[in-house]
């Protein structure tokens, strides 16, 4: 006997004999009752219908328990390792299918006690139950059906013996009990048994004891106990009666069994309301929500035609999942002062664009939007576009990384009125190289070196490598250089691959691939030369032409060769981290995903240290190296020299493109003469500045800076005299809406020597940078 808690119920002898003869009793009964019944023709019919299975037969255990299907689909890493239940099929809800030996010994007792108590004694049909529930309704008394768990499962594994909208017809239940002895003839007990705990439906939506455990009572089977066994075969028997009907059943059973849970029914009736009132059981467990979600939809996409299997594996890497997941929502809580919720990490195999981490928020417990996938959200970039716009300046021969840009204050005319970029720090450096321009974000260079390339070619560009831009180049206009577009992160990542695999770009792919399929250098189509990609890759990697902005030592500098890039969003609403070592490229966002602004948060406070330490982890045990030139490049010393005599940057040795070399740089700038007066003029704000009012930043925040040429002159806005510059040249104004017209005037207030026009509209453009 395979459990010793049921032993009595079959080896007590004087309990076997009492039975005994009742079942022969019952026996006899129920076969005088079987004669007696007439069967119509056509319920004769589906018996026999039943009985021969349309052709199908009686199925075997094996085939049963394979043929059974969870609700849920299991991602698995690319080791095989679970790392997300995520809910699939939205009929019923199924767990996982449970072993004998996984079911708590309460729940068994429970379960052939109020269901079937003779289970291990009959052949499938329990006579002495049916002479009783025939004899009970011959009178009209109200009992327990008289069907076996046998006779129960057979109804399960067989539609056509299903009951209708009524009870089962004459034909179903001879067909029933034929089923009944046919599975006790070719089944085990425990096999009936396990069956039929995980087919069985409960209550609602809920199948199996698996689902029944976890929704209600929050834990696995094996662990229920006396009180929550009993009401579970309270649901067996009827799982759709009334709460206090179950709670009174269960009480019931309680009692009989002598159950301390039973000596109070009206305290058992309150759990019982809370245990069917709970859900325990989530859609989602694990640490790859989002991943697991954009997995099955790749799934479905590539195999419409196939249903979705029960494990599903994919080409996360579960340490690396595990690792990039805790360290986001370590630091987005020392953060979180600053007003940062949000945040989101994918990591991508250079050489095979496999997915090894994909973390889409940063959980519940401090987003209010976790079911947002960041990974594939869009926001805007910040300067994390401008590597592409240098490399397609670069590539077509335009500038090299040692050609200077020009920061200084620009105004470009467009259909819109006049563009004024302004770098993060809102100073200017002068002229800078490309090569310090890129690695310190400048962004008056880049939207000068945009200028060169021009936004319609750009956007252009942008789409081949990988980056969906929904509107025409016009849309954007020059703040494309720095940003002013939504892309995903999965996007950006995977062009940021593009540029550590030498300009070849590739599918982002979410199962490991087999040995036998194509590589992923194969399918790769070229979007930019080998050369550039370099020459880019060592810029982004210089962490001495970044000191300008970002210093020698921040989180940038890592110990192994790395590139990367910062960005950041007007108003400070994105914040990114892209680069790539020799293996891997890595992508990073923080933010919130209600597009609120955060608060003193840059690309080295916010999305860099996670960036470092994800690729820190990565290369804890595998080193990190410098990717070798191509061919054809050339490597020779270059030099500065300003007019003057001075140097504008130190000395050093600069990568070039073949025919592109150059060994001296220098400024030749136009000289006015020596006698000459020099006129004093407007500097900031620029004629025809078109500006635009916040209504989310405070007033008082909202200034525009008025300079001047020289000190000691007086400021008149529409004819009214705002301000008497005496020492200093410049001045802040609180923004208001309208037409304005500004004129600089002498120190005696009489002779106008400057005359400008702006206006000033409803939402005010703000600044982005790196």
């Amino acid at each position: 006997m395979p459990f010793p808690l049921l032993s009595h119920l079959v080896k007590s002898p004087s309990c076997s004999r009492e039975r005994g003869g009742r079942r022969v009793a019952g026996v006899l009964l129920g076969v005088v009752l079987l004669a007696l019944v007439p069967v119509r023709a056509q319920e004769m019919q589906e018996a026999q219908d039943v009985q021969n299975g349309q052709g199908s037969g009686t199925p075997r255990f094996e085939a049963v328990r394979a043929a059974y299907r969870s609700s849920e689909t299991w991602l698995l890493d690319r080791r095989g390792a679970p790392l997300q239940r995520i809910r699939t099929d939205f009929q019923v809800r199924r767990g996982q299918w449970l072993a004998l030996e996984e079911v708590s010994p309460a729940l068994l007792h429970a379960v052939v006690l109020g269901e079937d108590r003779n289970f291990y004694a009959h052949s499938g049909v329990d006579w002495s139950a049916v002479s009783a529930a025939a004899w009970a309704n011959l009178w009209n008394e109200r009992t327990r059906g008289a069907s076996t768990i046998t006779m129960q499962l057979a109804g399960l594994l067989h539609a056509p013996l299903q009951p209708g909208a009524g009870r089962r017809t004459w034909g179903q239940k001879i067909g029933q009990v034929r089923m009944a002895y046919a599975l006790e003839r070719g089944w085990s007990k425990a096999q009936i048994l396990e069956a039929y705990l995980n087919l069985a439906p409960f209550r609602g939506e809920l199948v199996g004891l698996d689902a029944l455990a976890q929704s209600l009572f929050a834990k696995k089977a094996h662990a229920l106990d006396m009180r929550e066994s009993a009401i579970a075969v309270a649901l067996l028997r009827a799982p759709n009666a009334s709460v206090a009907k179950v709670a009174e059943r269960a009480c019931a059973a309680l009692k009989l069994a002598e159950s301390p849970w039973g000596q109070d029914c009206h305290a058992l009736h309150f759990y019982t309301t809370a245990a069917l009132r709970r859900r325990h059981f989530a859609a989602l467990d694990g640490v790859a929500p989002h991943f697991a979600r954009y997995a099955l939809a790749q799934y479905r996409h590539e195999r419409a035609r196939e249903g979705l299997p029960q494990n599903l594996p994919s080409s996360l890497h579960a340490g690396l999942q595990r690792f990039a997941s805790e360290t986001l929502r370590r630091h987005l809580q020392e953060i979180a002062a600053q007003n940062v919720q949000d945040g989101a990490v994918l990591v991508l195999d250079n050489a095979t664009g496999e997915v090894l981490a994909w973390v889409g928020s940063s959980g519940q417990r401090l987003s209010r939007a976790s079911e947002v996938d960041a990974v594939l959200a869009l926001r805007q970039p910040g300067s994390t576009l401008k590597p592409f716009l240098y490399a397609q300046a670069i590539a077509q021969g335009r500038l090299t990384a040692a050609s200077l840009l020009d920061d200084s204050p620009a105004r470009i005319p467009t259909a819109h009125g006049l563009y004024v970029p302004q770098n993060y720090d809102l100073g200017f450096k002068g002229w800078v190289s490309v090569r310090l321009a890129l690695a310190s974000s400048l962004n008056i260079p880049a939207v000068r070196a945009l200028v060169m390339v021009s936004p319609d070619d750009f956007a252009q560009q942008l789409r081949q490598w990988g980056l969906p831009l929904p509107e025409p180049a016009g849309y954007y206009g020059y703040s494309l250089a720095l940003g002013g577009v939504d892309v995903s992160l999965l996007h950006l990542t995977n062009a940021y691959r593009t540029l550590a695999n030498g300009g070849l770009h590739g599918a982002v792919r979410w199962q490991v691939q087999p040995q036998d399929a194509p590589s992923a250098v194969s399918e790769s189509v070229r979007v930019l030369d080998e050369g550039t990609s370099f020459i880019i890759g060592d810029i982004l990697a210089d962490r001495h032409a970044r000191a300008t902005t970002f210093g020698t030592d921040s989180q940038l500098a890592t110990r192994f060769w790395s590139a990367v890039k910062t960005g950041t969003s007007k108003d400070m609403r994105d914040n990114w981290a892209i680069g790539y070592t020799g293996h891997f490229t890595i992508g990073v966002w923080v933010g919130n995903a209600d597009g609120s602004p955060m608060q003193d948060v840059s690309g080295i406070s916010g999305a860099a240290p996670v960036w470092a330490a994800v690729a820190g982890y990565l290369h804890a045990l595998r080193p990190g190296v410098a990717p070798r030139p191509p061919a054809g490049l050339v490597h020779q010393r270059i030099e500065y020299v300003a007019p003057d005599g001075q140097r504008l940057e130190a000395g050093r040795m600069e990568w070039f493109l073949p025919g592109t070399e150059q060994s001296h740089f220098s400024l030749r700038l136009p000289t006015a003469p020596v006698d000459a007066p020099a006129a004093v003029r407007i500097l900031q704000p620029q004629d025809g500045t078109i500006l635009a009012i916040d209504p989310d930043i405070p007033p008082a925040n909202q200034l525009l800076r008025f300079a001047s040429s020289q000190p000691g002159v007086v400021w008149r806005i529409n004819g009214e005299k705002v301000h008497h510059a005496r020492e200093d040249a410049q001045w802040f104004w609180p923004l208001q809406p309208g037409p304005f017209q500004i004129e600089l005037r002498d120190a005696s207030d009489q002779q106008v020597l400057d005359r400008i026009r702006i206006q000033v509209r409803g939402l005010r453009q703000g600044r982005s940078g790196g």
